[in-house]
């Protein structure tokens, strides 16, 4: 047989070390997203200098290897980082690698962590971010606030929230059987029954609450292993739009809600993730990839 010319030799194994290269880079892609490693793991061994596959992944194909972050969530990630589309792990510079660092380490799961708390200010989309968790990943158990106010249309009591009168939330207060609870706008009570939420971590279950910044701040105080999320707008005018569009509240009350918010978006470095609702599927999908919720469970 007669042997290949040195030029078609080099070529042919060039092709086959692309190939081998790929291969890795999708094995290594593919241990992200069967949760058996993480991608700071794989950012740090990038950066230690021995792991070829790992120096040579694009910053953009780790990210998308993190369950709920898509090529357009990714995008957001990188333009917020100050980092190319085009980079590789291997080629960050000194500034990039910490700020990469901080994101992917502000994304793993607290271990043993059951209760998660999501936060924000008005009229961010809290409650249309934990209908659709609620709606779509019935693993996740739902602690369910009481309140003084009167139900809006469409709510159900028991299920969106337990309605009560100002003596029966003088009574819970009074016997200690709220986690927590805060008179928001300055007019209703809103608080979190302990029974229930205790109930449910005892049994193994992953716990969200949807409350307000009073609220969150009580439950730190009392189980500081509880995971903190702020849901954020992606603009001051962005949030504006949306409370004066949704037509619920008189303009008085619209500026009451706006000062209110300015306050508590001031708040958001107490949080230990953020999570910016652009879209509520990816918004929802980030606040359940917090919770670290183990597979094969399911909410009562």
């Amino acid at each position: 047989m007669t042997p290949a010319p040195p030029q078609d030799t080099d070529r042919t194994a060039a092709s086959r070390a692309a190939v081998a290269a790929r291969r890795a880079r999708a094995a290594v892609k593919a241990q992200i997203v069967a949760g058996e490693r993480s991608a700071l793991d794989v950012a740090e061994a990038a950066w230690r200098g021995d792991h070829e596959a790992e120096e040579t992944l694009r910053v953009t194909e780790l990210l998308t290897s993190i369950p709920g972050v898509g090529p357009v969530r990714a995008q957001h990630i990188l333009d917020g980082l100050g980092i190319s589309h085009r980079k590789r792990l291997g080629g960050l510079g000194a500034r990039q690698r910490p700020r990469l660092r901080a994101f992917l380490r502000a994304r793993q799961p607290r271990p043993g962590n059951a209760l998660t708390v999501l936060s924000g200010p008005t009229a961010v989309g809290k409650s249309t971010v934990s209908t659709y968790i609620r709606e779509h990943y019935p693993e996740v158990h739902f602690g369910v606030s009481a309140t003084t106010r009167a139900p809006r249309p469409g709510e159900v009591d028991g299920v969106d929230y337990r309605f009560v009168s100002d003596a029966e939330f003088d009574r819970l207060v009074a016997e200690d059987e709220l986690l927590e609870w805060a008179q928001v706008h300055n007019r209703s009570r809103y608080g979190t029954p302990r029974e229930p939420v205790m109930a449910a971590i005892a049994a193994g279950r992953r716990v969200l609450l949807e409350i307000d910044l009073q609220g969150a701040r009580q439950v730190r105080a009392k189980l500081p292993e509880a995971t903190l999320v702020f849901l954020a707008p992606p603009s001051w005018e962005v949030l504006v739009s949306r409370l004066t569009g949704r037509g619920t509240e008189a303009p008085e009350e619209q500026r009451r809600r706006l000062d209110t918010a300015q306050v508590e978006l001031a708040a958001q470095d107490e949080f230990d993730r953020l999570v910016v609702n652009h879209d509520v599927v990816q918004a929802a999908a980030e606040v359940v990839e917090s919770m670290d919720v183990p597979r094969g469970t399911t909410a009562s």
